[in-house]
């Protein structure tokens, strides 16, 4: 790559890259091991004591295991990385590729019938075997937020496309509209983050502020005529997380139960991807010191127990597009499999999108 081709904030640009890729990977592979659990409050000291455990420098363990959540987040990179323009045939064929390569990820049923499917047509209609799940009203779950990082860093500076694209890459495997705009959500977020100037401290209320705005388009309004009001159940959450950010307890479990009885921590998106939000910009509430924010919104993430390894990768794709990579602890990062890979593969993305973008100004 020429270096006078290389846009002055080419630099802080990796860094926001490899710190979305890296904090979804450490999100997956950290919270993992809590899946399903229900957290008590001696639960929290021990995640608490485990974080420290993996950030000593001399520590030496297993390495932590992703899950389905990025084994599916690395065939969306692979398929920007291999080709100009998304191409959702490719990122289905990648998908059954890399479930019957390693199938013990932790696939859902659902998500695997829907493999089988395209398996046998031979990729003819991407988007049909989905379409036909629960009944042709599709599945709802989180399976389309957990694996969008890449596609909201490829478009972050080009809105449309990015939604598009999010869109479609959803479809693949979830067409209710609770799950498609889950991922909307979730790509919006990490977006977002890149608007953020390197290094200021990010404005919690005008981010919630934002998403709400950019909601609204895909949620019902008021119908004046009929004088009822549909649903509009992602901006309610939001709502829930502006309420939520400006209260204060003395016992953080009194505010921990509200939490989970009006954010959820289930596999659905609705119950999934707000939580992931509301759990970074807690952090970004509470935490002075830039280098702490992600740690921070990844232990609450997975102290809130439930689905963790997917709410902590969402939510650590989330801080780790704000903080960077310079602020994510680098002996968990070691801990954590393919972690050198997930830096090839951000760097790699960045560079097929520059390219992609120059050629895109030269034709």
């Amino acid at each position: 790559m020429i270096r006078n081709m290389i846009p002055k904030n080419y630099e802080i640009l990796r860094k926001k890259f490899r710190g979305c890729l890296l904090g979804s990977l450490l999100g997956d592979c950290l919270g993992a091991p809590f899946e399903g659990d229900f957290i008590t409050s001696g639960d929290k000291i021990v995640i608490k004591n485990y974080l420290d455990k993996l950030e000593a420098p001399d520590f030496k363990g297993p390495v932590k295991q992703y899950t389905d959540d990025t084994a599916m987040t690395r065939c969306i990179a692979k398929a920007l990385i291999d080709k100009p323009e998304p191409d959702y045939v490719l990122m289905a064929k990648l998908f059954v590729k890399e479930y019957f390569l390693e199938p013990k990820r932790g696939y859902g049923q659902n998500v695997i019938t829907v493999f089988k499917k395209l398996k046998q047509s031979r990729f003819q209609d991407v988007f049909k075997p989905a379409s036909e799940q629960f009944d042709g009203s599709g599945s709802l779950g989180n399976g389309g937020a957990m694996r969008i990082a890449p596609l909201a860093l490829y478009f972050f500076n080009n809105y449309d496309l990015m939604i598009d694209a999010a869109t479609k890459a959803t479809k693949l495997t979830h067409t209710n509209p609770l799950g498609i705009n889950g991922a909307l959500l979730q790509c919006m977020a990490i977006q977002q983050c890149f608007m953020v100037k390197h290094g200021e401290k990010i404005d919690v209320h005008r981010f919630v502020d934002e998403l709400l705005h950019k909601m609204k388009p895909f949620e019902y309004e008021e119908d004046e005529d009929l004088e009822e009001i549909l649903e509009k159940p992602y901006r309610e959450k939001l709502l829930t997380i502006q309420n939520l950010l400006q209260r204060t307890y003395d016992e953080d479990d009194v505010l921990y139960d509200e939490i989970l009885e009006t954010l959820g921590n289930s596999i659905s998106a609705l119950e999934s991807v707000p939580t992931a939000i509301y759990c970074f910009l807690k952090a970004c509430s509470e935490t002075p010191e830039l280098k702490d924010i992600f740690r921070n919104a990844v232990e609450y993430a997975i102290s809130l127990g439930g689905d963790t390894d997917t709410i902590a990768s969402m939510t650590g794709a989330i801080a780790g597009a704000y903080v960077g990579e310079e602020h994510l602890n680098k002996h968990l990062i070691k801990h954590c499999e393919k972690h050198e890979e997930t830096i090839e593969m951000a760097d790699n993305l960045l560079a097929a999108r520059h390219e992609q973008t120059s050629e895109m100004k030269n034709s």
